[in-house]
């Protein structure tokens, strides 16, 4: 027997269940297709003691102690992108002092190895934040390879 009452019903249960299908597709494509998600990269300054604690997608995984703006000068507060880098720098306000890989965050201000690592764990800077050379180097390496749009600075007082 020819029913035209269900033979639309069940083109009508055929057409919703093409659209889910598609709609399941779409939704699952992007985690199929994408490379694997960048890893964020924090890196957070405590200016109070003196130390960054680098965590990568929320979990800590370096503590190093770093040296900030000595008295009369300032390291800036707030949330940062990096800006440029640069794996050999020289500093052109201050007589070419070398800043190995830097990354800038704000203007001239950055976050850079230094020779002067007996300071490092109090402020000593004219407002960059310095680091051991082989932490500047992996943090360096964790933002390049990471890609700059996902990693942040955070400083605090």
């Amino acid at each position: 027997m020819n029913h035209p009452g269900l033979a639309l019903a069940f083109a009508r249960a055929r057409q919703l269940l093409v659209a889910l299908s598609c709609a399941l597709v779409l939704m699952l494509a992007p985690g199929l297709s994408s490379p694997a998600k960048a890893a964020g990269i924090t890196a957070r300054i405590d200016l109070t003691d003196q130390r960054m604690r680098v965590y990568r997608n929320g979990r800590q995984i370096h503590d190093w102690p770093v040296s900030t703006a000595r008295r009369g000068y300032r390291t800036p507060v707030g949330t940062f992108r990096p800006g440029r880098m640069h794996r050999r720098y020289f500093s052109r306000k201050y007589d070419g002092a070398p800043m190995p890989h830097s990354v800038f965050f704000l203007g001239g201000y950055a976050i850079h190895g230094t020779t002067d690592i007996r300071n490092l764990g109090r402020p000593a800077s004219h407002g960059c934040v310095r680091l051991h050379p082989d932490n500047a180097r992996r943090l360096f390496g964790l933002i390049r390879d990471g890609g700059k749009q996902n990693a942040r600075i955070v400083i605090t007082r």
